[in-house]
């Protein structure tokens, strides 16, 4: 693939990120610190949200899928997800463990961030080379 249409790609799947981010923030928060479920349980709910929507976003406008068999390509996308979230809870779990304080208040959510950056990577490719990759290019 080109790196013009791959950027492309890359800064649309930024945007329907940026939009999952949104939402799982949204479930995290208030799951999280509204209703005091454990933050690892609550980031899990947030993410598995934000994942379904983001595949949907990501099946009609970043990748342009005209894959028939859509159940297969969503659990699919799920798989890479669910890696994903292992990579995210990872992070924050180590995180956590190796620096003072960061599993409380404010210092969580800037950990949550890195942790979201760490996991875009590996959506994207994981998504762009075996979930999307019979997709138009």
């Amino acid at each position: 693939m080109e790196l013009k249409p791959l950027i492309t790609k890359f800064i649309k799947f930024g945007i329907v990120g940026a939009s999952g981010m949104v939402v799982h923030f949204a479930v995290l928060y208030l799951l999280r610190d509204v209703a005091h479920i454990n933050q690892f349980v609550a980031n899990t709910i947030g993410f598995v949200t934000a994942a379904t929507t983001n595949y949907f976003l990501n099946r009609i406008w970043t990748f342009r899928s005209q894959e028939k068999q859509v159940t297969v390509e969503y659990l699919k996308f799920i798989l890479v997800s669910l890696i994903g979230l292992g990579i995210n809870n990872g992070t924050l779990w180590v995180g956590g463990r190796l620096l003072p304080d960061w599993n409380d208040d404010w210092r969580f959510y800037i950990l949550w961030v890195v942790a979201v950056g760490v996991t875009t990577l590996w959506n994207f490719f994981g998504n762009m080379l075996f979930t999307f990759k019979n997709s138009k290019q």
